[in-house]
């Protein structure tokens, strides 16, 4: 049997067609939905001047925009204030979906089409974290990210087990009705000319509807097992090709910025760390970046050492110690520029990233804690409710409560 190293886990994965690193994928499709989740609530009361009708970025110079570069975003489909408040709960709903894990196929499509769309109708609101997600969200509509930590599997594990117990369990009745009514806007969309910014998302979302058709028919119709187990393989070839693609895409963008960072003087002479903390946009907490800027020791390290760390880690994917330190480095640097630099959503975006790499023994022992500390807050929730009342005769001989 062909063996395969598993950067992401650290260990060696056989290669059958199964589908590698799915604590990996859960936790960043609940990375990148966090993020964006956040991102939408935070600026709720800013919606309309962000991405609707009453910014500075108008309808029709964004229709312009998208003519030119072949950009897809379905607020454009009309310059109705209805139409984008509509969209933007949508955006909030699809996104909360995938958080949780609930229909993960059809939540991913209507995730990556709610960022790409409220992403392309303002160009120029955002920074970096925004080109992350703008990529991530295409990227996860190939993985198969809900097979755990989600309400999906805990969904399959409760028919696997009613199966095994020898129970009939119902057919799905949610999955046919949102295909439907997801075939039914297709359908409208393409007839009434909506799909005018290029052809590749138009033929993605189209692929995708087949493909989930070809597969409910495949989970009910099918006498036996082998067009689903055809089917597994291809969705699992799919999604391993995207988490490679995914963990190259992560690489790169640490490559490329710590060797732009080398060719850059300020960055040469330990001083490209000092000019940020005195900007105001840069500053949400002026007393905490006047503090790192008064040591010239600690702005030369933290300069050399982003550097140093971003160069280096492409190359110790391989060694799952080093890997493993300057993974927690790169967080803790995140976590940092989140804190001091006020770039919250960004240093979200780019942990999410991180978090492919994660070893998946980490991961599993994270899940565990999550689970028993679930466990104890539904323990003392049951115990904090009041026992239900049972009836008892009174004196009187009336029926009361005890």
């Amino acid at each position: 049997m062909n063996r395969l190293p598993l950067i992401l886990s650290g260990g060696v994965a056989r290669v059958t067609g199964a589908a590698l690193g799915p604590y990996q994928s859960a936790v960043i499709r609940i990375g990148f939905a966090g993020t964006w989740l956040l991102f939408l609530l935070r600026e709720f009361v800013h919606r309309q001047e962000l991405y609707g009708p009453s910014g500075p970025w108008g309808w029709q110079l964004a229709k312009d925009l998208t003519a030119d570069n072949q950009a897809f975003s379905a607020l454009l489909w009309s310059d109705g204030r209805a139409w984008f408040e509509c969209f933007y709960v949508l955006a909030i709903l699809a996104t909360a979906a995938l958080l949780l894990g609930w229909r993960t196929r059809t939540a991913s499509v209507l995730f990556m089409v709610g960022v790409l769309s409220l992403q392309n109708r303002s160009v120029f609101m955002g920074d970096g974290g925004d080109n992350v997600l703008h990529l991530m969200s295409f990227y996860l509509l190939f993985t198969r990210c809900g097979q755990v930590w989600s309400l999906d599997a805990r969904r399959t594990a409760r028919e696997e087990a009613a199966r095994a117990r020898g129970e009939r369990v119902p057919a799905d009745r949610v999955g046919p009705v949102l295909w439907a009514v997801f075939g039914l806007a297709l359908i409208t969309v393409t007839v009434t000319g909506r799909f005018d910014n290029g052809w590749l998302i138009q033929a993605l979302l189209w692929t995708i509807w087949v493909m989930l058709g070809v597969w409910g028919l495949a989970e009910r119709r099918a006498r036996s097992s082998e067009p689903r187990a055809l089917l597994d393989v291809v969705a699992n070839v799919l999604h391993n090709g995207a988490l490679f693609v995914i963990m190259a895409e992560a690489c790169l963008i640490y490559a490329t910025a710590g060797w732009y960072k080398i060719q850059g003087s300020r960055w040469q002479d330990g001083t490209a760390v000092y000019y940020p903390l005195h900007l105001n946009y840069f500053s949400p907490w002026p007393g905490l970046a006047e503090l790192m800027s008064s040591s010239g020791t600690i702005m030369m390290a933290v300069t050399y050492g982003t550097v140093v760390v971003q160069v280096a880690f492409p190359f110790t994917l391989f060694n799952r110690r080093v890997k493993n330190v300057l993974l927690v480095l790169m967080m803790i640097e995140h976590a940092a520029i989140a804190v001091v630099l006020g770039l919250p959503f960004f240093s979200l975006a780019m942990i999410a990233a991180d978090a492919v790499f994660l070893p998946t023994s980490f991961l599993r022992r994270l899940g565990g804690l999550a689970a028993r500390a679930r466990g104890r807050v539904v323990e003392r929730t049951a115990r904090g409710v009041p026992a239900p009342r049972t009836p008892r005769e009174n004196s009187s001989g009336r029926v009361g409560a005890a």
